[in-house]
């Protein structure tokens, strides 16, 4: 069974990856509007977001989900989804965005798949069996030091300006190269494929990063306790990097 989600977790990816790229393509067919302050929103999220859940509500009908746009019920065997990690790229025509499902077997990370449909870029990992891009196994770079390493530091409201310009200042006063790009999901997959050595943020919701947890770890990287109090629920900081960069970065950034 564990298989049969994991095959109908990249199949179902896919099929809202084509959705959303064929919206994309065609910017009079949706509209822009603002959940909050630079929080984007389309009707093109829920639109995918309904059809991953009722893909995986059909194929298992005694699953839960919490997406960031639909209502959320957790359980033992509970999927978590962001239809488009990357709205306000998608919304501003900036192909860099992508589609995110984990699925948690007792709160545990068991299947991570992220699709960008854009590049058609398939990153897929399950429990113990490591991880994959487009069917290859890829694993973390392996950089140690921090003098020669990019890094991608998120950003959002809730953590505030003041504390995120810290973070980047300590980071890059160690000696890091620093990228934003707008998509925390696709930036921890890169993390797993060894395109970036590290991703930072200093608050961040279960939808945008569970995914990309475990395709870090079963990459061969680290990544911090996001699960940790209501981690799930409320969300938490993030650390996911290159296991020789975990003390440096752990010492700039707080996160453990």
């Amino acid at each position: 069974m564990a298989d049969h989600r994991f095959l109908c977790a990249q199949a179902v990816a896919r099929e809202a990856g084509q959705l959303i790229r064929r919206r994309f393509e065609d910017k009079s067919s949706f509209n822009l509007a603002f959940k909050g302050h630079q929080d984007h929103l389309t009707e093109v999220d829920g639109e995918a977001e309904r059809l991953i859940v009722a893909r995986l509500g059909e194929a298992f009908p005694g699953d839960t989900f919490i997406g960031e746009e639909s209502a959320r019920e957790a359980s033992d065997s509970l999927w978590v989804i962001d239809p488009i990690d990357g709205t306000a790229c998608f919304a501003r025509g900036i192909p860099h965005f992508c589609v995110s499902i984990a699925y948690l077997r007792d709160r545990n990370p068991a299947i991570g798949v992220i699709y960008d449909p854009m590049f058609d870029e398939m990153f897929a990992a399950a429990l113990g069996a490591g991880v994959t891009l487009n069917g290859k196994p890829v694993r973390v770079s392996g950089s140690d030091d921090i003098r020669s390493a990019t890094i991608e530091i998120g950003w959002n409201m809730r953590s505030g300006i003041p504390g995120f310009v810290a973070l980047v200042d300590r980071v890059m006063a160690r000696g890091a190269g620093m990228i934003r790009s707008g998509s925390g999901a696709l930036a921890m997959a890169y993390v797993a494929a060894g395109r970036l050595d590290a991703y930072l943020e200093q608050h961040i919701n279960a939808w945008d990063v569970l995914a990309g947890l475990l395709l870090v770890r079963e990459a061969g990287g680290y990544v911090s306790d996001f699960l940790a109090g209501e981690g799930l629920n409320k969300g938490n900081p993030v650390l996911a990097c290159t296991p020789g960069l975990r003390q440096v970065l752990s010492e700039a950034s707080g996160i453990r």
